[in-house]
This record gives C-alpha cells, sequence and structure tokens, in this order.
C-alpha cells in the first residue's frame, strides 16, 4: 500500500481550514496529519487530499451535493470519512470557504462523541 506524503503548501492549506479552537489537536499521522478533538480524529490530510467524519445527515448532504471521493488508501478507504473535493484545495476563497464550513461541520460533531479513552 502506497501512502502518498503531503506537500508544505498541503500541511498549510490542511492546517487553514482547521477551527480556530483550542480543543484541536493536530498530530502527524504515517507522513501526513490528523485533526482531533478530544482524542477522536475529525479531520484528515492524505497527500493533498482532506477526509473529514461527518454525521450520516451531513455526509450524505454533501455526497449528494459534491464531487466527493473515498478517503484514504484506494485499496481501503476509512469508512466514516469523506474526502473533500479537489478542486477545493486550489487556491480560491469560496472554495477554501466551502472546506472550512465542512470541516466545522465535522469538529462539531466529533466534538459531541464521547472522549477516546486514552491507551494503557
Amino acid at each position: 500500500m502506497q501512502i502518498p506524503k503531503p506537500s508544505e503548501a498541503d500541511k498549510e492549506h490542511f492546517r487553514s481550514v482547521l477551527p480556530d479552537n483550542p480543543e484541536v489537536i493536530v498530530k502527524p499521522m504515517f507522513g501526513n496529519l490528523g485533526a482531533f478533538v478530544n482524542g477522536n480524529m475529525f479531520a484528515g490530510l492524505f497527500g493533498p487530499a482532506i477526509g473529514v467524519k461527518l454525521s450520516p445527515e451531513d455526509k450524505a448532504e454533501l455526497e449528494a451535493t459534491e464531487r466527493t471521493r473515498p478517503f484514504g488508501p484506494e485499496e481501503r478507504p476509512m469508512g466514516d470519512y469523506v474526502g473533500l473535493p479537489e478542486v477545493w484545495n486550489a487556491e480560491g476563497e469560496g472554495d477554501e470557504a466551502r472546506a472550512r464550513f465542512w470541516v466545522a461541520k465535522a469538529f462539531e460533531y466529533v466534538a459531541q462523541l464521547p472522549p477516546k479513552a486514552a491507551k494503557k
């Protein structure tokens, strides 16, 4: 399984769409990045692709209205996550605002889930 590496610009773009909230923790994951709240990942970076974990209703809405894609390795995408449209990675204020909107929705949803227990 080939894991794509994000460029520094990809990492910067990912950080720029995250909510400005002290509860957001960004950690490296397999050469990529993950954004967590209460120990649960709500957004991730896989190469240049951003994926988010949404409520079932929000996921259905996003998939019905935008050109989303599976998130993660092609042979084993992460089932609970949806990849944001690739065109939103381009530099455009409207697209960045849309990415921020869905990442914020993911944060709100995951922040309501039970905190992940620390491993012993």
